[in-house]
């Protein structure tokens, strides 16, 4: 008997022995090629790059995976014990596996079932981050043993930390970060127990727990989930309860673009970021971004410049219905097919039910429900005919002219875009202006972008006509002709004749350009020829320079790279940007200084290391640990000077000339000091003002993108001032207005505006001109290009002719 036992013992321990081998031997092949689990120290996963406007608020978004990554302390108890009770409760006690879970997933594998999960977070950072997810005994026994070296490796809250950021909860989001603001728009500090519970139900099967798909199927997970956290003893029942009887609330958070208006600035970062930085940075890289913009201005420079075109096009009439449809039981469904622009948030579609002389009937496009789905109201309203009258001038392929009821120029079917009535009842008919432009607001000192609006809409059009549009500026580029020659000694009452002038073409033939709306003046200063923007005296004025002088200054203001020195290009001929325009502009405001037009404030990575900082000036006693009474630190500037501080100010002296005197003249409405110029190039194509106080500059734009004359009238002074003015109002209220600084050294000498020679007394002519020292009056009356007009009457040196001063008088005033 006992040799019968000794035997079966034997015959046990060789088993045992032989099971152990082979468990060994299976551990062991199991472990080779087991993936470095150290790489999880190095865990960089792609995180979503935001942009932020200057004052915080969240401009945009961009990810390949939706994700913010937090580190373990920033995620509250709340989150961290909602997860751990609905995967892992007893996370933070096993060794890294749940052996009784493991031996029941292979005893129902033995029996020929289905692999099963039994996954402890441990588990799940392994499978997640260094397995595949394939359902074989092999991978299950490799996530145990890796689980274990993790354990040794990692602290608990590590590991926590890894997974928490890691799973994907739906919606397109990884982390809980990213899916509490995708489903609640919130930050997960503000997450509630219910809404906590909801998230921490999603990790298994996110879409089987769609509330859009399956609501009751969700809240019975949530509420499965709020129980848990009840038996664990991390909420009360009171708690539990109420949580319970909540409703699964989810509020979707759109992706993309989220600060109304910046569909252009954004667009133009986000293309800077790739350029530095590469796609992957912003797609995958966690930067953040902190732009210039100013969502106030941006919201104000949109209006001001929609306003202004929306008000030329309405001038040009009618051009009929966005879409037709055919009207059946339900217009709701089909016009909700029709896509609308959806940056311009106070217009929508509509289409017409019933016409009438007097007013239309119209049926409003339903809203989306925060799934997606059309919403099943439908809302109708009216337009009356007083709120369509510029409407009753019609400009279709089809019919043209004027009209005198509603049903003439409204159709059932039609599809229309109409604006709700601030004040009454009622909706507006608006359509979408053909023509566009831009305007650009920066501040001359940093030359920060404060604002940019690339047209009437991005969702209409994406080409950002302020950064990427090239245009002829027109006279707007004669200020950089007059600093040049400012700058090269002439002063603004130095004399230039204006009058006819004939110049080869270098084709056989004769260039002879003209005033806007014909004529010449005669014998006139600088002054008065930036503010009539007399064109005569410009060419007049770069021929005497030399073209060779002026290109070189436009291109030291950035204007242009390369500007071939021919005389036309004096009158703004070369094509370039409102962004371009607006930065050299800024270079006259701040007093000459070289300035690098940016969008971007900084750039941080994903640890909150600078890696981009535009402004480059640096202070060396700025961080001084305690006051000893040293005097106040100042910032080193070290940019180029691109133009003499006197010469900016005397320029900027004779452009609010322009405004007070010239071709600008409507813009003295604001009140304030403000310098500018007009521009409009050849045939009315293009229409511009630029202009700026002392601490900002705004360029404005009008155009076809495809040039097309805007008709006879259409000028910078009576189409893109306006806008500005409008701008301008808004940008400048609650602010003390501010005289331009005159430059220590600089004399102010009372002249004659109109004859440049020293004046006594007082008069409408008489002004107190700028001269910079060892400079002033001319003594003796010198007409620079008198030679070239001999014979018109305009010839003569010492004094002003009778003709001339008639002239000077009664001429007609340049391109405005």
């Amino acid at each position: 008997m006992i040799r019968l036992i000794g035997y079966f013992f034997g015959i046990g321990a060789v088993l045992f022995i032989l099971v152990a081998g082979a468990v060994a031997w299976y551990v062991e092949r199991m472990s080779e090629g087991l993936p470095d689990y150290q790489v999880l120290a190095k865990y960089e996963p792609p995180v979503t790059t935001r942009f932020h406007a200057s004052d915080g608020q969240l401009m945009a978004e961009y990810a390949t995976q939706r994700r913010l990554f937090l580190p373990i302390q920033a995620i509250p108890d709340l989150v961290k014990n909602a997860f751990l009770s609905a995967e892992d409760k007893n996370f933070y006690t096993h060794p890294g596996i749940d052996i009784e879970g493991v031996g029941r997933a292979v005893m129902v594998l033995a029996k020929g079932g289905r692999m099963q999960g039994a996954s402890t977070i441990t588990q799940q950072v392994a499978k997640n981050f260094l397995l595949t997810n394939e359902r074989t005994l092999d991978r299950k026994f490799k996530e145990a043993i890796l689980s274990l070296r993790i354990e040794q490796a990692y602290s608990k809250d590590k590991i926590l930390e890894l997974y928490l950021n890691e799973i994907y909860l739906g919606m397109g989001s990884y982390g809980i970060a990213a899916a509490a603001l995708a489903y609640f728009d919130k930050s997960v500090t503000e997450l509630s127990v219910a809404e906590a519970a909801y998230l921490a139900a999603l990790p298994k099967a996110p879409e089987n727990y769609n509330p859009f798909r399956d609501y009751d199927r969700a809240l019975d997970r949530r509420n499965w989930v709020i129980a848990q956290m009840a038996a664990n003893g991390v909420i009360t029942a009171d708690q539990a309860e109420t949580a319970k009887e909540t409703p699964i609330d989810v509020n979707p958070r759109p992706s993309g673009t989220y600060l109304a208006s910046s569909e252009y600035f954004t667009e133009d970062v986000r293309r800077e970021i790739v350029q530095r930085y590469g796609s992957k940075s912003l797609y995958e890289g966690g930067l953040s971004v902190r732009t210039t913009l100013d969502p106030t201005l941006q919201q104000e420079a949109r209006a001001a410049l929609q306003n202004g075109l929306i008000e030329y096009d309405q001038q040009r009439g009618y051009r009929g219905p966005v879409d037709t449809l055919d009207i059946g039981s339900d217009w709701g469904a089909e016009l909700g097919k029709v896509g609308a622009l959806s940056d311009v948030p106070e217009w929508q579609l509509a289409v017409v039910l019933e016409s009438g002389s007097d007013q239309v009937s119209v049926g409003l496009q339903p809203p989306r429900t925060v799934s997606g789905s059309l919403s099943s109201e439908r809302e109708i309203g009216t337009i009356a005919l007083s709120d369509m009258k510029w409407a009753l001038r019609l400009n279709t392929k089809d019919r043209k002219g004027s009209v005198r009821a509603a049903d003439d120029v409204l159709s059932r079917g039609d599809v229309v875009y109409v604006e709700k009535k601030a004040e009454g009842e009622g909706y507006r008919l608006r359509q979408p202006p053909k023509v566009q432009g831009a305007m650009v607001v920066m501040e001359p000192e940093t030359g920060r972008v404060r604002a940019m609006v690339g047209g009437f809409s991005y969702a209409q059009s994406e080409f950002n006509r302020a950064s990427q549009a090239y245009r002829q500026p027109g006279s707007s580029f004669k200020p950089f002709v007059y600093s040049a020659a400012l700058d090269n000694g002439y002063t603004p009452a130095s004399v230039i004749m204006d009058g006819p002038i004939s110049l080869p073409d270098g084709n056989g033939g004769y260039w002879e350009p003209s005033n806007y709306g014909g004529g010449f003046a005669g014998p006139s200063t600088l002054r008065l020829g930036i503010e009539k923007s007399r064109n005569l005296m410009t060419v007049r004025l770069a021929k005497d320079m030399g073209m060779d002088l002026v290109a070189q200054y436009a291109e030291r203001f950035g204007i242009y790279d390369h500007l071939k020195p021919y005389l036309p290009m004096a009158l703004g001929a070369g094509e370039t940007t409102v962004l371009r325009m607006v930065t050299a502009y800024s270079v006259i405001a701040n007093g000459g200084r070289s300035i690098e037009p940016s969008l971007i404030d900084r750039v941080q990575d994903r640890y909150g290391r600078t890696i981009y900082k535009h402004d480059q000036r640096f202070c060396a006693d700025c961080n001084s640990r305690e006051y000893d009474g040293q005097s106040e630190p100042q910032l080193v500037d070290e940019r180029d000077q691109v133009l003499d501080p006197m010469t900016a100010y005397q320029i900027t002296s004779m452009m609010e000339g322009v405004v007070q005197r010239g071709t600008a003249t409507r813009v003295r409405e604001l009140g304030v000091p403000i310098a500018g110029k007009t521009g409009t190039t050849n045939d009315e194509k293009d229409v511009w003002f630029v202009g700026f106080t002392p601490d900002l500059v705004t360029g404005v734009y009008l155009g076809y993108d495809n040039p097309t004359p805007m008709g006879r009238g259409a000028t910078g002074g009576g189409m893109a001032a306006p806008v500005f003015i409008d701008f301008m109002k808004e940008a400048l209220k609650g602010k003390k207005p501010v005289d331009f600084k005159v430059p220590e050294g600089m004399e102010l000498i009372a002249v004659n505006r109109k004859t440049g020679m020293r004046a006594s007394g007082s008069g409408s002519d008489v002004i107190m001109e700028a001269f910079k020292p060892g400079t002033g009056p001319a003594d003796s009356y010198e007409v620079i290009g008198e030679d070239e007009v001999a014979g018109t009457g305009f010839g003569g040196t010492g004094q002003v002719s009778q003709q001339a001063e008639q002239a000077i008088t009664q001429g007609a005033g340049g391109l405005f």
